[in-house]
């Protein structure tokens, strides 16, 4: 559970930094940053057991990175105080894809 918890904190201040790194990426704190990545996580969750691990952003290729960048588009209209453009989110999923091929995110 202390796993979880960590993971979330370190996931929504990766938001917040993106939130100053990429220009149509915006969010305004960290509590929104963190419901930002519950939501990112849940959406996540979903599109990969409806389309299977490929799907996901840890599958890797191009399908993942769309699929990322979509769901984080996506949590704009679920977290009323963050703001992304579609080049935001196709940004923020290659920041993502980067920062998760070299931190492991998965628990094991």
């Amino acid at each position: 559970m202390l796993g979880v918890i960590i993971r979330f904190i370190v996931a929504a201040l990766i938001i917040l930094f993106m939130g100053f790194l990429i220009p149509g990426f915006h969010i305004v704190g960290f509590w929104d940053a963190l419901l930002a990545a519950a939501v990112i996580a849940a959406l996540g969750w979903v599109a990969e057991a409806m389309f299977g691990r490929h799907m996901s952003p840890y599958g890797r290729g191009i399908v993942g990175f769309i699929a990322g960048a979509v769901v984080i588009y996506g949590v704009q209209f679920v977290v009323p105080t963050m703001s992304v453009s579609v080049v935001g989110a196709l940004l923020a999923s290659l920041v993502i894809g980067v920062i998760d091929a070299f931190v492991p995110t998965e628990l094991r």
